[in-house]
């Protein structure tokens, strides 16, 4: 998977991001949560993975535990199927390898960080750190999330 330049503007604005070391969460306070360690082994295995499909790993934060774990993992899944997977209504991460095939018939496998922050629900942040790279996005409805959509935010990785 490649590394990834910045984004252009609007919103699902894309950035990227060596992320995943800890989220921060948003209520009253602000409060650290760190990744589950086996979540992290499992990204660092994803990041390297040989199937040429797309596939997603959707993470939560438990709020209990203060700590954001796996949720859900996917094999040969659009971007239109992974919308469906997402609860309109709370935040989800979602580490997204997307077969990524250039204007020049090139491929590649960009990893995408997808932040689903549904309007009026708990905002996260990403904090800074070593780790994986990702092509960063928010998304603020599940609508959002399209081929059409994910491709031209991904028009500036060459």
């Amino acid at each position: 998977h490649g590394e990834t330049e910045a984004g252009k503007g609007g919103r699902g604005r894309g950035r990227a991001s060596s992320a995943l070391p800890g989220l921060l969460w948003q209520s009253d306070s602000l409060v650290v949560c760190e990744v589950d360690p086996e979540l992290k082994e499992k990204l660092r295995k994803f990041r390297f993975r040989k199937e040429t499909d797309n596939a997603a790993i959707i993470m939560k934060v438990d709020k209990d535990r203060q700590m954001v774990v796996l949720e859900e993992e996917f094999q040969n899944i659009s971007p239109e199927e992974l919308k469906m997977e997402l609860p309109e209504r709370q935040p989800r991460f979602v580490v997204y390898s997307y077969k990524y095939v250039h204007e020049d018939g090139r491929v590649s496998y960009p990893l995408c960080f997808i932040f689903s922050s549904p309007v009026g629900e708990t905002h996260f942040c990403l904090s800074p750190g070593e780790g994986l790279r990702f092509a960063v996005f928010e998304i603020r409805t599940t609508d959002d999330l399209t081929e059409a959509w994910l491709r031209e935010k991904l028009s500036f990785f060459r």
